[in-house]
C-alpha cells in the first residue's frame, strides 16, 4: 500500500507542482495518474521512489515512510518503467533484463530461469530474442523488455510514465491488453501515468484526475464516466465509448457444445475484433463464429450482444 499524507512539492523556482496530496493507491491496484500538462502527475509518480524529493508531508509504503528506506532497498524494490525505453544498448536483451537481479547478487542459474519466464509472459520466445541487441528489436518489442526488466528482480511496485506514448497505434493497443491481461497473473501495484484518457479508462482499475497539483476526482472508470464531479472531469473525459473500450469479444461468446449448431454456414469474425466491427458483422446474419489462429473457438448471436451491452449500462448506473 502506497500512502500520502499532506505532500507537497515546491521547486527552487517556487512553482508548487504537487499540493497537500492526499492519496492511497492499495495494493495490488492497477492506479493511473492523468491530468493536462503541468498538473503534477509525473512528480507525484516520482516522488514515490524518490527520484523526486518531497517539500512537505511524508509519503508511506507499508506503512514506513520513504525516507526511513535506504535509497537502494526502495528503488530495488520498485520497477520503473520510462516513456524513453532506456534499455542498453551494448548489451544483450538477456542482460538487460538481468540488471537488477545481478546487482542483488542471484545466482546465474535463477537469473537465466528468470529471464527465459519472462520473455515468454510477453509472447517473446527466449532462445530467439534473449541473446538480440535492442537494435535488432522493433520499438513495441523494444518497450515489452522495459516492460519485464522491471519486474525481473520481482519488486512490489510498479511505476511506469508514459510508457506506451511513444509508440504506433497498434502497438500501443497490443502493449495496453499485454499490461492488463499480465496484471491478472502477477497483481502488482501498478502506479501509471498517462494524458491519454482512452488508455487510462482501460487499464485502470481507479484513475486520479488531476490539476494544477491537485487531485480533481478518484474513482474507477465507470464512476468517472457515469458520476463526474464537475466540468473539468466531463469534458477531460470526453465522448468515449466505455463499451468499445472494454469489449472483450472473448468475455461474450458461447462455446461450440451444441451439436445442432452449423458452423460452416456462419460468417467468422477474428477474436480480435472490435465491438463495431461485431456489430456490422451481426447486422448481417444473426449467428456468426468467432476464429482465433484458424480455430473456431464459439460463437455468438445479438441477444448476447445485446445482454452485454445491457449488463455494462447496468453497472454504470448502479455506480
Amino acid at each position: 500500500m502506497i500512502q500520502f499524507e499532506n505532500v507537497s512539492k515546491r521547486f527552487h523556482d517556487g512553482t508548487m507542482a504537487v499540493k497537500s496530496l492526499n492519496l492511497t493507491i492499495n495494493e495490488g491496484e492497477f492506479f493511473v495518474l492523468i491530468g493536462p500538462s503541468g498538473s503534477g502527475k509525473t512528480t507525484t509518480l516520482k516522488m514515490i521512489n524518490r527520484l523526486i524529493d518531497l517539500s512537505d508531508g511524508t509519503i508511506f509504503i507499508n506503512g514506513k515512510k520513504i525516507s526511513d528506506y535506504d535509497i537502494h532497498e526502495l528503488r530495488w524494490n520498485i520497477g520503473y518503467v520510462l516513456q524513453q525505453i532506456a534499455l542498453f544498448p551494448h548489451m544483450s536483451i538477456e542482460e538487460n533484463i538481468a540488471v537488477v537481479p545481478d546487482m542483488k547478487k542471484w545466482d546465474k542459474e535463477k537469473i537465466a530461469s528468470r529471464v527465459d519466464e519472462l520473455l515468454e509472459m510477453v509472447g517473446l520466445e527466449p532462445q530467439t530474442y534473449k541473446h538480440r541487441k535492442p537494435s535488432e528489436l522493433s520499438g513495441g518489442q523494444q518497450q515489452r523488455i522495459g516492460v519485464v526488466r522491471a519486474l525481473a528482480a520481482d519488486p512490489e511496485i510498479i511505476l511506469m510514465d508514459e510508457p506506451f506514448s511513444a509508440l504506433d497505434p497498434i502497438s500501443r493497443e497490443k502493449l495496453q491488453d499485454d499490461i492488463v491481461k499480465m496484471q491478472k497473473e502477477i497483481k502488482k501495484t501498478i502506479v501509471f501515468v498517462t494524458h491519454d484518457m482512452q488508455e487510462a479508462l482501460k487499464i485502470g482499475d481507479r484513475i486520479c484526475i488531476m490539476k494544477d497539483g491537485e487531485i480533481v476526482q478518484v474513482g474507477t472508470p465507470n464512476e468517472l464516466i457515469y458520476h463526474p464531479i464537475n466540468d473539468f472531469v466531463k469534458e477531460f473525459i470526453g465522448k468515449i465509448n466505455y463499451n468499445e473500450i472494454h469489449f472483450d469479444l472473448e468475455n461474450v461468446l458461447s462455446q461450440t457444445h451444441d451439436k445442432n449448431l452449423e458452423l460452416e454456414k456462419m460468417s467468422l469474425i477474428p477474436i480480435t475484433s472490435s465491438l463495431q466491427q461485431t456489430l456490422k458483422a451481426l447486422s448481417k446474419q444473426d449467428q456468426i463464429g468467432v476464429e482465433k489462429e484458424g480455430e473456431i473457438i464459439g460463437y455468438l448471436n445479438r441477444q448476447s450482444i445485446i445482454q452485454h451491452l445491457l449488463n455494462n449500462l447496468k453497472e454504470g448506473e448502479e455506480e
